[in-house]
């Protein structure tokens, strides 16, 4: 099975190519242009240097969010795109639970933390590739006191949350370990591993059912419902 997955969640927008489980080729970049600048020259790049075309692909998988509402839009509205009439299945994948997939492999707790302004992040809670809660959106103050009525004392931080994340853990009673810097940022390639998973257990979807996933309202949307509670 070939998959072409994506994730633009983030300010890294990373492509990759995945043939059974194997990577193919992986397209990472953090530049000034947008998303909707790079991404689609990204995979035409890499099907090109691998001799293939977009007919090859047998899955799309997409980080279907939570993360930039910009971001998650230009992702799902690319993979709905070029997926589009072609009857092949789509999977779209937590940004979180794909993070998580960099660390496969590390013994203990990882905590993907993505940034989600006002001293808040989107996380969950993995362990040995198990999930131990749902994707959520929190007040690092009360991800601290999550971690610690799970008994969590030692973790592992990806994400773009990962700098605000440790420094709101330094001095504290939850030890940060060490995670390499290669695996910190989003990376297509867990996108595509986790999505042929989900593959496997019957969850891909066709195009037009494809839908993002963001956690909570939209700036503009918080902001119109704030002035429809001001006028009652």
């Amino acid at each position: 099975m070939l998959t072409l997955a994506i994730d633009t969640t983030a300010n890294t927008a990373s492509a990759a190519l995945s043939k059974d489980g194997r990577l193919l080729s992986l397209y990472t970049v953090n530049g000034l242009l947008t998303h909707s600048e790079t991404m689609l020259p990204m995979i035409e790049n890499m099907l090109s240097k691998c001799a293939l075309t977009a007919d090859d692909i047998d899955l799309y998988a997409v980080s279907e969010g939570p993360g930039s509402f910009t971001g998650v839009r230009i992702g799902v509205s690319l993979i709905k795109g070029l997926a589009f009439n072609q009857n092949k299945p789509c999977v779209g994948v937590s940004t979180l639970a794909a993070l998580a997939k960099n660390l496969e492999g590390y013994d203990g707790y990882i905590v993907p933390v993505m940034d989600a302004r006002r001293n808040q992040v989107y996380t969950a809670v993995f362990q040995n590739g198990k999930r131990l809660c749902e994707d959520m959106l929190i007040p690092l103050d009360e991800l601290h006191e999550k971690l610690r009525g799970m008994g969590i004392s030692r973790i592992f931080l990806c994400g773009d949350g990962y700098d605000l994340a440790k420094k709101h853990f330094e001095g504290t009673d939850i030890a940060v370990l060490t995670t390499p810097a290669l695996l910190i940022p989003q990376n297509a390639l867990s996108v595509a591993l986790v999505g042929e998973e989900l593959h496997r257990c019957g969850v891909a979807k066709t195009d037009s059912a494809l839908s993002a996933h963001y956690l909570r309202a939209s700036q503009a949307e918080r902001e119109r419902e704030e002035k429809l509670n001001a006028g009652k």
